[in-house]
């Protein structure tokens, strides 16, 4: 059984950094980063539920969603060698490696294309931010073509709500999309278990 109260004390502390930093995005990110970081330093919060990888496709699995949309806490569910489009974010957010390991490239626009910058391959532990001021434009791979690769994503507003672009570097084409998520429930953070 997930230790779901490890899970709850975090977003506790997130509704804090988000109520006290407000707009300020480095300073919520500041904040935001360790406490990640001491939440994913143990793979024991996080129900079987929201592990469940697809054949095909990546899972989005909403964790929790702010009332009030300043924040929202999800589960990214990586199958054997599955990637994400290049893509946007609209919004701050900090990643978290929870299992596996995940490949991320950034790419930045050039003469109106977009270049891809180094790969990098984010370990178990290890925490990143996006954002539109430090880097919004990412592709993000499963790093293993034999397992499964877990992350948990923070995000300034509820990410499966926001309308957001893909992009195909190649031609520069640009398709709007809201990605949403694959569960109808969340967590039960609130009674006992």
């Amino acid at each position: 059984m997930a230790n779901i109260d490890r899970l709850r004390g975090f977003i506790a502390q997130t509704a804090r950094i988000v109520e006290r930093h407000g707009a300020d995005e480095a300073a919520t990110l500041a904040a935001l980063e360790p406490e990640l970081a001491a939440l994913i330093i143990s793979d024991d919060f996080l129900p079987a539920a929201y592990t469940v990888p697809h054949p095909q496709y990546y899972q989005q699995y909403l964790l929790y969603g702010d009332p009030q949309d300043r924040f929202s806490v999800v589960s990214f569910v990586w199958g054997p060698g599955q990637k994400t489009p290049v893509h946007n974010h609209r919004t701050w957010g900090a990643i978290g490696v929870l299992r596996g390991a995940e490949l991320s490239t950034d790419y930045t626009k050039q003469d109106g294309k977009l270049i891809p910058g180094p790969t990098e391959k984010l370990e178990p532990g290890r925490v990143v931010a996006v954002s539109p001021t430090i880097g919004d434009v990412h592709q993000i791979a499963n790093a293993y073509d034999d397992r499964v690769s877990i992350s948990i994503h923070v995000y300034g507003g509820n990410i499966g709500r926001i309308h957001r672009e893909v992009f195909v570097p190649e031609s520069g084409a640009v398709k709007p999309f809201v990605s949403g998520y694959v569960n109808a429930d969340t967590p039960n953070l609130w009674a006992a278990e």
